[in-house]
């Protein structure tokens, strides 16, 4: 569900862009809005969390994300592209709080070695959702129009509908039996087993995570992947539209935006079954240098290769991000929740960069500004690099 709500967002970009007239840069603020919530809650989420426990957390997000949804139909009663950006914002929150409680959940259920193997295997999950959401989006939001700029009430009883399948969600969650890992039973077996010294305040927590240098360059990776990927995901459809591309509507574009999710679904589910043999930082640097030559070849080339060269990008990033992720907190222990928090506060990034490339989409052209997601991909090549050494002790 929550990546079928991410990638809605991908889809709300060109929609909201025809009905308000914006700009690359103002459409962005689609972008800008959700994951400036990540920025503003992660870390207090991280607290929450860790005093309600990881169950709890997750209801406690599915709950929010699905007053988000809601909220989009009075904004679409008063078309107000301010109101839609409260309503991204609020569902931001929800979103922001599933992944600082289901994430690190997913890392402690089980070794060390196989969390990016564990993580891969949630994520593609995921990637179900995000493969799901064009097709929903061309059926219940673009095909009740002949053009994008006919108006915004296509999209109130599709967000009602999500809304009440996120609270039958919340409702499961809180009848089923999940295995019980608090972060004071953690901490508790890491003291006994000599691991750590215990920590009690708020400072003493700010300090061990500030110091943690595998998380903080997991946290700059997380910054650099998930933007760059808004980047992406938010300019397909007009990217693949564009009559030097794919020449085609932008509701035909949109169903091409499948193949991107299908694709880094395929790629976490293969990357589950490699990581059984090939260490997650070598895969990660393969996958990070593959980016790399598909969005220089979609910058330098024009028609269908510039047009498959975007959409196999999706194949490349399906590990990225829980690999990312568990390479950081896999060794805190106790303090996973809290170094969950850090990393969805770098979530930002998807709030940032895309702004960036937005507004280099309306001086540069939109093919030229997919060069600024080069960055992005060479520091996380970086990053896999400097994790050989930590995967081989």
């Amino acid at each position: 569900m929550w990546g079928f709500l991410s990638c809605l967002n991908d889809l709300l970009v060109p929609y909201l862009r025809g009905v308000f007239s914006l700009t690359y840069t103002q459409a962005m603020m689609v972008q800008f809005s959700f994951y400036s919530a990540f920025f503003l809650f992660a870390i207090p989420l991280g607290f929450v969390v860790d005093k309600l426990g990881y169950k709890k957390g997750i209801i406690l997000g599915l709950t929010i994300a699905s007053l988000g949804c809601l909220l989009f139909y009075p904004a679409a009663q008063l078309v107000a592209y301010s109101v839609f950006l409260f309503a991204l914002f609020v569902l931001a929150i929800g979103i922001c709080c599933l992944q600082v409680a289901a994430n690190p959940y997913v890392v402690l259920l089980g070794p060390e070695h196989t969390a990016s193997r564990r993580l891969n295997l949630t994520q593609g999950f995921n990637s179900l959702g995000t493969t799901v959401a064009p097709y929903f989006a061309a059926i219940f939001i673009f095909s009740t129009m002949a053009e994008v700029t006919s108006g915004v009430d296509a999209v109130k009883l599709p967000y009602v509908f999500i809304a009440g399948t996120l609270v039958a969600l919340a409702l499961v969650f809180s009848r089923l039996k999940l295995p019980q890992v608090t972060s004071a039973a953690v901490s508790q077996a890491s003291i006994a087993e000599g691991k750590r010294k215990p920590v009690t305040s708020p400072r003493q927590v700010v300090s061990m995570l500030s110091s943690n240098r595998p998380l903080l360059l997991g946290a700059v990776g997380i910054f650099f992947y998930v933007g760059v990927e808004v980047s992406v995901g938010s300019l397909l459809v007009n990217f693949i539209a564009d009559p030097a591309i794919g020449n085609m509507t932008i509701v035909q574009a949109s169903q091409f935006v499948t193949l991107f999710w299908v694709a880094a679904m395929i790629g976490r589910f293969i990357g589950f079954i490699l990581m059984a043999w090939i260490r997650p930082s070598r895969l990660l640097l393969f996958n990070a240098l593959a980016a790399c030559f598909l969005i220089a070849s979609a910058v330098l080339s024009k028609g269908h290769w510039a047009m498959w060269s975007i959409l196999m990008v999706g194949l490349c990033n399906s590990i990225m991000f829980p690999t990312i992720f568990s390479l950081a907190i896999a060794k805190m222990g106790a303090f996973a929740s809290h170094g969950s928090g850090i990393l969805c506060l770098a979530i930002v990034g998807g709030a940032v960069i895309p702004i960036f490339q937005g507004a280099l989409a309306d001086t540069i052209g939109l093919q030229n500004s997919f060069g600024l997601t080069l960055v992005g991909y060479f520091y996380i090549a970086w990053y896999a690099c400097q994790n050989f050494g930590v995967q081989d002790d």
